[in-house]
């Protein structure tokens, strides 16, 4: 199936409003991607005609609802190509996933004199986790540096190993920066010194086909909401022999095997230890929607598209003056910038007015932004339903407020 954009734009119903009677230009995909009409619809028919809760129930609606919802999981499982189903636990999104390792697996297998090593570019969800573990712990936090392009210093990262080291935590691709890590590459480093490897697939998930046997990961998470499904829906995939073997972080409803207030709790298996209490379900039902419609577009197409606008806006923003990109000229997904000395909050405020959504702050990145000496950035991010045109709108309002402001 060839690549429409314009069949593709016209999925989204967001896409067709005004904001301050301008056409929405949406370029803030990498905080939140837009939904297609299919996940809307999904949702909405979960909660008409087939809402229960799941597990336990044996009236037909909650076994239809509990067969939709591991449905979903294994559609998740070989959208990643886990080895199995059970390797898939439904979290509600990459932080609370990176929060659950840390919980479980890292309390039972880190302790006092051990070391963590992440890099300068992670998302602070793959940072604070880490730090409150070490607190906890007595482990210790290691840094990979940066480049000044926006790369990692490869180089100093085999040298960060020790007989200490317990794990890797590294993002697949920078939610600043646009940096895509070669993650295969340091895995395969990292397992030759037997260290875990988590990779937080956040910012990947929605731009190219992931496969977990290849890259060899022990864990890999993303969110829903990245990939144009629901928000508080995401995947934890963890190797089936390390999942079996980690301890529950909740406690509650559907994670137990027996409870007995004189003889204790037996728990059950993974994945189903680690969904205490009642699962999102139609946000799983809408992420399966969500999946689906990426594959029947196909997930090489898109990539293949959105390379083409990125390379277009690369080279349309060297008209903006005094415009400063960070990162590195190959890129996934988003752009980070600065006009002139304005801060990124004012230059984001002027580009609303046009109609043109671009994310402005830290991104929850700041030890990122004390490496750059910036305050914050303006970032656009772009998906599979940006257009050229909008490229254009957003040089134009960028050349605008630098008439506007000098």
């Amino acid at each position: 199936m060839s690549f429409s954009i314009e069949r593709v734009r016209a999925d989204f119903p967001i896409l067709s409003r005004e904001v301050n009677g301008q056409p929405l230009a949406y370029l803030d995909s990498a905080a939140s991607a837009q939904k297609p009409q299919a996940v809307i619809d999904a949702e909405l028919d979960f909660y008409s005609h087939g809402y229960a809760a799941v597990h336990r129930g044996i009236h037909t609606l909650s076994a239809e609802a509990t067969q939709l919802m591991e449905n979903v999981r294994n559609q998740v499982s070989r959208f990643i190509n886990a080895r199995s189903p059970e390797e898939i636990v439904f979290v509600r999104g990459t932080t609370e996933g990176i929060n659950l390792v840390a919980n479980s697996w890292g309390r039972a297998n880190i302790q006092r004199g051990d070391n963590i090593i992440i890099s300068a570019m992670e998302h602070h969800a793959n940072i604070v986790p880490w730090q409150i573990l070490c607190e906890h712990t007595g482990a210790t936090l290691r840094v990979i540096p940066l480049n000044q392009d926006g790369t990692l210093q490869l180089e100093v990262f085999p040298t960060l190993i020790d007989e200490h080291t317990k794990l890797l935590a590294i993002t697949h691709v920078s939610n600043v920066l646009g940096t895509e890590n070669p993650v295969q590459q340091m895995i395969a480093t990292a397992h030759q010194a037997g260290v875990k490897v988590l990779v937080d697939g956040a910012q990947a998930i929605m731009h190219h086909a992931i496969d977990v046997q290849a890259l060899d990961c022990d864990f890999y998470l993303f969110s829903g909401h990245k990939i144009y499904g629901p928000t508080g829906i995401g995947v934890l995939y963890a190797r089936e022999e390390i999942l079996q073997n980690m301890p529950p972080w909740e406690g509650g409803g559907s994670m137990i095997a027996s409870v007995s207030l004189t003889e204790g709790t037996t728990y059950a298996a993974a994945p189903w230890r680690f969904e205490a209490g009642t699962p999102n379900t139609a946000g799983i039902i809408g992420l399966g929607a969500a999946l689906r419609y990426v594959e029947n577009l196909g997930l090489a197409e898109v990539g293949e598209y959105e390379q083409s606008l990125m390379h277009y806006a690369q080279q349309a923003l060297k008209a903006v003056p005094d415009l400063t990109i960070y990162g590195p000229e190959q890129r996934l997904g988003v752009i980070a910038f600065n006009l002139g000395k304005h801060h990124a909050y004012d230059v984001g405020s002027f580009l609303d007015n046009y109609g043109i959504a671009v994310r402005t702050g830290h991104h929850c990145a700041m030890p990122l932004m004390a490496f750059y000496k910036v305050p914050a950035m303006c970032r656009a991010s772009f998906a599979m339903y940006n257009t050229e045109e909008e490229v254009d709108r957003l040089v134009t309002g960028l050349q605008r407020i630098h008439r506007l402001l000098g």
